[in-house]
């Protein structure tokens, strides 16, 4: 396969990395842009509801607003951990909201459809599964055109809905930091630092019932 191939949906899925401190600091094409946004739009959702909203943050000030409040909870965090986790914990990064220079704001409308929904009658959460399966989409598309992608999730929801204005009953799901990189770590950053190892496939098989062997 040579450089112009294009990566198969394995190698994305292999490649894929929470990004924090690798943004280079450039804003992201919005050709490029918008081709990611368009394949986070094809995800699949229950009774084609289609719940999701994109909201696109490049003004510094809001940028600067939201990083400081993200900084405050990371704090808060860490205060929280003994103390051989607060070392653990200490080294990773949460940084890109500023570096990145344009945060992806995925939404959740849980009123879109309707009263009356194809396939979230018995089981609501497939909503907000579906805007998910689109953060899912943006993330694969986003590292196959080289693009780092970094979801941000210390953030209060209330202040988040206020700083974009965002109108009840729609929620803010993820901040998703999106922009041109100088690499891809090899390893994922919370296995780099030590602070969780990924847990092999056998040991998250179960066959027939749960704890099933086969």
């Amino acid at each position: 396969m040579n450089d112009d191939s294009p990566m198969s949906v394995y190698a994305a899925i292999q490649s894929r990395r929470d990004v924090r401190s690798e943004f280079d600091g450039t804003v992201i094409d919005d050709e490029v842009l918008q081709r990611i946004l368009d394949a986070a739009h094809r995800a699949p959702s229950v009774g084609n509801t289609q719940p999701w909203d994109f909201v696109i943050v490049r003004s510094p000030k809001t940028l600067a607003d939201f990083d400081a409040h993200v900084a405050e909870k990371r704090a808060a965090f860490a205060e929280s951990l003994p103390a051989d986790r607060r070392t653990t914990f200490d080294p990773i990064r949460i940084e890109g909201i500023e570096t990145s220079r344009t945060g992806v704001v995925v939404t959740y409308d849980p009123s879109r459809g309707g009263r009356h929904i194809l396939g979230r009658a018995t089981v609501d959460d497939t909503g907000i599964f579906s805007a998910v399966l689109a953060i899912e989409n943006l993330w694969l598309a986003a590292i196959s055109e080289g693009i780092g992608v970094g979801w941000v999730s210390f953030y209060q929801e209330d202040y988040l809905t206020e700083l974009l204005e965002i109108p009840a009953p729609v929620r803010p799901i993820a901040w998703l930091c999106v922009g041109p990189v100088t690499e891809f770590q090899q390893v994922p950053d919370l296995e780099r630092f030590g602070w969780r190892e990924r847990r092999p496939l056998s040991a998250a098989l179960h066959y027939e019932k749960f704890g099933g062997t086969s």
